[in-house]
């Protein structure tokens, strides 16, 4: 039996090989023969020696006839308190420039959720330190808060604002992941944390827009490995952000269109929300310690409606959502008070002083957003003076 296979075909990031052999499954790292740095990863098994990859490294590299030969790993990234301070890739390489990771442990990307009975979630409020957050949508520990808004309306700068006030009120490890952003973001983030002095109790990893799908799409799956690391072997408050959460799932898109799978509603993969749960069902509350996680996730041309964005929404316990119309009035950040929603707002959580503030707020907008219409249609002076107060 020979443990060794060749490419047979080349489409874009997808890699056919014919493989001799037995025992290897989905998600195996496999290498050139004469190049150990140009990386595939078996996606699915055709027949009994035909396997179809996805390459990890630039395709370009690889030729039809390149003998492959089988790793039996998968795809590992560093865990550890080392990480912090340091920015990686998905393969858990430095990327800032400050030497080789000194790290001894590596967890496979791929990992089990934990199971209903292990999660956990605490009834203590998580302050961010904005007031319009903690006022509107509060969020509690160990759970979800969802940043949704178009392009440009402030979501990585809101973003960061939560990271450098939740890191110095927490005192916490925060995990970040860049998924599909700009490169300039990505620098200016790491630019601000160093000179905010978040950077010492923060680990970053980037896949960004210039990544393959396929490196995109891994790079929230490692993200998430080194936050359950942190939850279960460095008990400490865990912060998990990621810019941007739709950006992943766009990944999953380019990559099922690329297999030439049969899409599903909106031309999304078949397996969107399947997915989408194999990252989020990860990032939970254990009885060993909290995750609390904060995402931007974009809306494409502001459609809420995106079947991408809805598969998203469910997981978060608190949704922010920043509005073009309040962003272009020049306030920010620019939330949408009334579109926003949290499922803590309950009257023994918050208090009744909070509870009745927010519910009376929020009618008083409601009530203001009716007037304007009435006023853009008849005028202001045909109001009764308690509406002009209004």
């Amino acid at each position: 039996m020979q443990d060794q296979g060749r490419i047979t075909t080349i489409r874009q990031d997808i890699i056919k090989v014919e493989y001799w052999g037995d025992g290897i499954k989905p998600h195996e790292i496999l290498e050139l023969e004469d190049n150990s740095s140009i990386k595939l990863e078996v996606y699915s098994i055709v027949s009994d020696n035909e396997l179809i990859c996805i390459s990890l490294t630039d395709p370009e590299k690889l030729t039809r006839g390149d003998k492959i030969k089988r790793t039996g790993k998968v795809l590992k990234i560093p865990v550890g308190e080392n990480l912090l301070g340091r920015v990686i890739n998905v393969f858990g390489e430095p990327i800032d420039n400050l030497g080789p990771l000194q790290t001894d442990q590596e967890n496979s990307i791929f990992q089990e959720p934990p199971s209903y009975q292990e999660t956990q979630t605490e009834s203590e409020l998580f302050e961010t330190g904005i007031k319009a957050i903690d006022f509107f949508t509060p969020l509690k520990k160990g759970t979800k808060l969802g940043l949704f808004g178009g392009s440009g309306v402030g979501k990585t700068v809101l973003l960061t604002e939560l990271m450098h006030n939740v890191a110095f009120s927490q005192k916490g490890i925060s995990v970040f992941a860049g998924v599909g952003e700009r490169i300039r973001e990505g620098h200016e983030l790491w630019q601000t944390l160093k000179e905010t002095n978040v950077l010492p109790s923060t680990a970053l990893i980037f896949g960004q827009m210039d990544k393959s799908a396929s490196i995109r799409l891994r790079t929230a799956f490692a993200a998430a490995t080194m936050a359950e690391d942190f939850r279960d072997h460095h008990p400490s408050e865990v912060m998990f952000f990621m810019d941007n959460a739709y950006r992943f799932v766009q990944a999953g898109n380019e990559l099922s269109v690329l297999l030439s799978t049969l899409p599903s509603e909106d031309g999304y993969q078949a397996t969107l929300t399947s997915q989408v749960a194999d990252l989020e069902e990860r990032l939970v509350s254990t009885a060993r310690d909290n995750i609390t996680s904060i995402q931007a996730v974009y809306v494409p041309a502001d459609d809420f409606t995106d079947t991408g964005v809805q598969a998203l929404m469910p997981y978060f316990d608190s949704t922010v959502i920043l509005s073009r119309d309040i962003y272009q009035q020049g306030r920010n950040p620019a939330v949408d008070f009334l579109q926003s929603t949290s499922s803590n707002i309950d009257s023994s959580l918050l208090g009744e002083e909070h509870y009745e503030a927010l519910n009376e707020a929020k009618k008083l907008l409601q009530k203001h957003k009716n007037l304007q219409r009435l006023v853009s249609i008849v005028g202001e002076a045909e109001l009764s003076a308690e509406d002009r107060q209004a």
